[in-house]
């Protein structure tokens, strides 16, 4: 029998059902023992990617991060692609994958945080670095995705920094494990002004999972949970309202297929 390979989790079965769980531990730590009633969510989650419990201060970055996350708004194009699929009758989980497949990609959705990630990795504290790489942003992808049109972490609609970033940005820097985050912060204007663009929520998210610890490939992963609970809630919102409240864009049909049957 073939058995499961994972360093995260181990299970304890209950004597005499090998089905039933007795203890579960994370990375050696008894979850459903010492850790319920006794630790937050966001430490749960630090110790699932990372391996490790976080410090007080690192818990405190990610939980005001997490909050930041939390919803992006119904403007925004993975909330709002929730809220279409849940409006036309589609199941909470066909309404969260919406969410998760428009939000997963370069402009604004996880991928830009990966790519900005990528871009702590290689260039760390060092504006002409980042400089540098910001002019490489629109070479070819070599996968899946298409080739970035700006440089990842700034935005790509927006002619200023947004408040909510600004405050975000603010905000967050005074934990003491935001060294990245304060940096950034201090170096805005230089870096703005080699993208071309302000600078993007997905910018000052990226900085923040860099301070704690998290390579890109983990960042990305953590930016689609983070904001689910907005799309979630706003799904089920307009799932109540109806199609008849919902803002449809106008479609323009280049070959109308009713005017074709109405001229013959």
């Amino acid at each position: 029998m073939t058995s499961l390979q994972t360093r995260i989790w181990h299970e304890v079965p209950e004597p005499g059902d090998p089905f039933a769980v007795r203890v579960a531990r994370c990375h050696g730590y008894d979850v459903f023992g010492d850790m319920l009633g006794h630790c937050r969510w966001v430490e749960l989650l630090f110790l699932l990617f990372r391996g490790e419990a976080p410090s007080s201060g690192q818990a405190a970055l990610l939980e005001d991060l997490a909050v930041a996350l939390a919803n992006p708004g119904p403007r925004d194009p993975a909330v709002h692609a929730a809220m279409a699929s849940a409006t036309g009758g589609a199941t909470a989980a066909a309404a969260l994958m919406a969410a998760l497949a428009v939000g997963a990609g370069r402009q604004g959705g996880a991928r830009d945080v990966f790519d900005a990630l990528t871009g702590w990795e290689r260039c760390g504290l060092d504006v002409p670095a980042w400089q540098a790489w910001m002019r490489s942003a629109g070479e070819p992808a070599l996968s899946i995705w298409p080739a970035a049109e700006r440089p990842a972490g700034f935005d790509g609609q927006a002619v200023q920094t947004s408040g909510i970033v600004l405050r975000t940005l603010s905000g967050l820097c005074v934990h003491a494990p935001a060294e990245r985050l304060r940096w950034l912060a201090a170096h805005r204007g230089a870096l703005e002004a080699a993208a071309g663009r302000p600078l993007a929520m997905t910018g000052v998210a990226a900085a923040v999972l860099a301070d704690l610890g998290f390579d890109a490939e983990q960042g990305e992963m953590l930016h689609l949970l983070l904001r689910l609970p907005g799309a979630a809630a706003h799904a089920l919102e307009q799932r109540a309202l109806g199609y008849k409240r919902f803002p449809f864009p106008a479609v323009q049909l280049e070959d109308d297929p009713g005017q074709a049957v109405g001229a013959s």
